[in-house]
């Protein structure tokens, strides 16, 4: 299905023709079984489904004609506009639905599919000079280059002073209803989660991706073009280890309460501390620890 226009306004640029190929979020391969039974081995031909990773060149096109290449990220093709859009709110290029003009695909090369320009409007803020590097990103990766506290609340972590609460009983249905939702990771078994529940643990948004960050990019990008942001009255959960760049995206995006269930990193850890957010890790059935922000949890 393709990306939606994220926004559009008079100064639209030109319509783009449609390239003539792009990837699916999941890739069919031929491959060899190996199977070892009673010391017999057995071997066989099949396909199997992969999760699909593409980069993705992430592009800003400011009113005065400049366009600024930002990133090269490794990712699965799918919702680009939702991880352009919110990649570029994290790094504090966007703050808000208002700065998008428009989103769409680039016509040069046959990279076309994996190229993506933001059209910003006149009032979003400035990148930063750092920003222009075109730094590559791994699927594994994220905030490349804030190694720091201070570099991340430079792009506008502000202190999150929401007062919500969850109850212990809905935080732990949460890894079921995710698990539920993620479609891609039933295909492939290679995929992370982020996904955005309200305080009684309703599943109101999920996206899949080879990274984590990214996954959580496609996530806030969502919120971000549907005028959702701060989010307030919401939690998210992510399907693998809080690190310190999940950590600075959801605070950005305002998130009050951030789960996983898998561990935390000491820097995520302080980061949630310092913003004010609720952090919850190891979330699985019948348990979960409280690193940060206790007193949202009922």
């Amino acid at each position: 299905m393709p990306d939606p226009l994220a926004t559009t306004s008079q100064a639209r640029p030109p319509a783009i023709p449609a390239p003539r190929r792009r990837k699916g979020s999941v890739t069919r391969r031929g491959i060899e079984r190996v199977r070892v039974k009673g010391g017999l081995i057995a071997r066989s031909e099949g396909r199997d489904a992969l999760a699909t990773e593409e980069p993705l060149e992430i592009r800003v096109a400011r009113a005065d004609g400049t366009i600024l290449p930002t990133s090269v990220t490794m990712r699965t093709p799918g919702a680009d506009f939702e991880l352009a859009a919110g990649f570029l709110f994290a790094e504090g290029v966007l703050d808000d639905a208002s700065h998008v003009l428009a989103i769409r695909y680039c016509v040069d090369g046959e990279q076309r599919y994996n190229r993506v320009t933001v059209h910003v409007a006149p009032q979003a803020p400035a990148p930063d000079v750092s920003l222009q590097r075109n730094f590559y990103t791994t699927s594994s990766c994220g905030v490349c280059g804030k190694q720091s506290i201070e570099a991340a609340l430079a792009v506008g972590c502000a202190p999150i002073a929401s007062e919500v609460s969850v109850s212990a009983a809905t935080l732990l249905t949460l890894p079921a209803r995710l698990r539920a939702a993620q479609k891609l990771f039933d295909s492939t078994g290679g995929l992370h989660a982020a996904a955005l529940f309200d305080l009684t643990g309703d599943l109101l948004r999920v996206r899949e991706d080879v990274g984590r960050h990214n996954a959580m990019d496609k996530l806030v990008g969502a919120s971000l073009l549907a005028g959702e942001l701060p989010v307030q009255a919401r939690l998210m959960l992510v399907s693998g280890r809080l690190s310190f760049e999940l950590v600075q995206k959801a605070a950005r995006a305002g998130v009050p309460i951030l789960a996983g269930v898998s561990a935390p990193s000491s820097l995520a850890v302080e980061l949630a501390d310092q913003v004010g957010m609720t952090l919850v890790g190891f979330l699985r059935e019948g348990s979960f620890n409280v690193y940060a922000g206790g007193e949202r949890v009922g």
